[in-house]
């Protein structure tokens, strides 16, 4: 959920990579605007959504375990999460991984490595939809 700090309620981030370098970067971005989550698996993440409900989630395709496909398969089917918004951040640019990723309903699908002005551009796009 939003936490609110001086009145400025900030939308919470969900961000999901095995990656602890690019979790680290996506935090610096991201930091200042959002409240910034960040677990390191796909089974960490459905953990974490089974107590908290972010504004949006940004998820790694390649882990190790459990993958980006698998897990968002997960959250479309628990109850209260289906609907939360998924941006793929991914190196993968394997067209049967974007397509299966579109009809797993994703908002959008960026590629790694990312510029920092571009993700936060998407990440405003999506949730400023998620609010009309």
């Amino acid at each position: 959920m939003s936490q609110t700090e001086g009145g400025n309620s900030k939308k919470c981030i969900l961000a999901v990579d095995d990656s602890a370098i690019i979790l680290t970067r996506i935090s610096n971005t991201l930091s200042k605007d959002y409240e910034v989550v960040t677990v390191n698996s796909g089974m960490r993440a459905l953990r974490y959504l089974k107590e908290e409900k972010p504004d949006l989630i940004l998820m790694d395709i390649k882990m190790a375990q459990m993958d980006g496909i698998e897990t968002l398969r997960e959250i479309r089917t628990m109850e209260d999460r289906e609907d939360i918004p998924v941006i793929m951040l991914t190196g993968v640019e394997d067209k049967d991984v974007v397509v299966e990723s579109a009809r797993l309903g994703i908002d959008d699908y960026i590629l790694k490595p990312f510029y920092s002005d571009e993700l936060i551009k998407r990440i405003r796009r999506v949730i400023d939809q998620e609010e009309q």
